[in-house]
């Protein structure tokens, strides 16, 4: 497998009074093309904060990053929001989805503001909603989908511009174990169909054993490989 995006040594701090907080504290990672990759740990251990950098959405203090074979680290911001926009897909924990839209207007609002034409949308967001077993339930609001449900909207929200990596921040939280494999199965198939590279974070351990890779973070520390 190719690697994807490869991070050594990646720093985040802040000062609270007179002290030094590390969320981050030389943390190092190695993303493979086309695999599931779990970052474990309990709430507060920099799993999010490590997502955050991986995705391009903040940066480091100090460290490298490599984002598919090009530094990301002193990158324009441009540079970095373009390659944000195009290939990556986010998922956050709280689904977000807009209250009065359906899935398939959730699906296809955000492909307009990534300004995909029409005729696209139109097939593109049908064949997303089929890609997570939400067909049937379409034209349907978020309230009356299961928590389950709306977690897999915010999928095919997130892999309908055609992403070359989903990150997925705690995404079972909420749900329960049968619901969240349920959600994990679609990653899995994902990859597996799609050649689609997913980072995950999580503290489930019912999830662990389907990761190809898992890394353990502990007070911004990566633990163990």
């Amino acid at each position: 497998m190719e690697t994807l995006i490869k991070c050594e040594d990646l720093t985040k701090k802040y000062i609270v009074g007179r002290e030094e907080i590390f969320a981050l504290n030389n943390a190092s990672v190695e993303i493979k093309t086309g695999e599931l990759t779990i970052l474990r740990g309990r709430s507060g251990s920099g799993k999010t904060t490590l997502i955050n950098q991986l995705c391009l959405l903040d940066r480091p203090d100090s460290g490298e990053l490599i984002f598919d074979g090009k530094s990301a680290t002193n990158a324009s911001d441009g540079w970095r929001d373009n390659c944000r926009k195009k290939d990556c897909g986010i998922i956050f924990q709280s689904v977000a989805l807009m209250p009065h839209m359906t899935a398939l207007e959730n699906v296809d609002f955000a492909m307009r503001i990534a300004g995909v034409k029409h005729k696209e949308r139109a097939d593109r967001v049908q064949e997303c909603l089929a890609m997570v077993g939400l067909s049937k339930r379409a034209s349907h609001l978020p309230a009356e989908l299961s928590g389950g449900e709306q977690q897999r909207v915010a999928i095919a929200r997130a892999i309908a511009h055609r992403p070359k990596i989903l990150f997925a921040d705690e995404p079972t939280a909420e749900l329960d174990t049968q619901t969240g494999l349920q959600v994990l199965k679609v990653f899995l198939d994902l990859i597996e169909k799609k050649n689609v590279t997913v980072v995950m974070t999580t503290h489930d351990p019912a999830l662990m054993e389907l990761g190809y890779k898992v890394y353990t973070m502990m007070d911004g520390v990566i633990t163990d490989e």
